[in-house]
């Protein structure tokens, strides 16, 4: 039975880093080559923060830490700055999880949006403050809106297709500890 729950584990640990991979891949398809008036929601750090609140222990730091400044390469930002920023409120949500888990989905809506709020604003503060280029505040708010309002749909395809919801109470993780 153990060595059940720790293959189960190892995959969707695997499965995070895979999904991952598929969104910068999607990311990185040139399907328009004119400047877009618009921003798409950001569904890598939807996705993180939904499985951090959700089941921490299927998105380790190192994870998290390796496919985000992969991602900071890939799509030109800051090397490090996002990534630093998406793994402590990564963790911060992880230490949250008992609260929002005896609270309602709204309630764990909001304390995503919240972070994503604390996100982007810090990391257009840092960009400011080292004067480096921010790009448009519109494209900012919209893709917060966009991914804020996305959220309920990361959390239903990762429950539908992986299984990945809240803890019970008197739940116990992989390892056998109560949650």
């Amino acid at each position: 039975m153990a060595e059940k729950n720790a293959a189960h584990l190892w995959l969707l640990r695997a499965s995070y880093v895979m999904l991952a991979l598929l969104f910068m891949f999607a990311n990185l398809l040139p399907l328009k080559t004119t400047p877009q008036s618009w921003v798409g929601p950001d569904f890598l750090v939807a996705m993180t923060f939904a499985w951090a609140l959700r089941r921490p222990e299927y998105v380790p730091m190192l994870s998290i830490a390796a496919v985000f400044l992969l991602a900071d390469f890939l799509l030109h930002r800051p090397p490090g700055l996002w990534t630093l920023l998406v793994l402590l409120l990564s963790e911060w949500l992880k230490k949250r999880d008992r609260q929002v888990r005896e609270n309602t989905f709204a309630a764990e809506w909001v304390t995503m949006a919240g972070a994503m709020f604390t996100l982007f604003l810090a990391y257009r503060m840092v960009l400011s403050i080292l004067l480096v280029e921010t790009g448009a505040f519109s494209l900012w708010a919209m893709q917060y809106g966009m991914t804020v309002a996305a959220y309920p749909l990361v959390v239903g395809l990762s429950y539908i297709a992986f299984g990945i919801r809240r803890t019970g109470p008197g739940e116990t993780d992989h390892s056998g500890r109560k949650t």
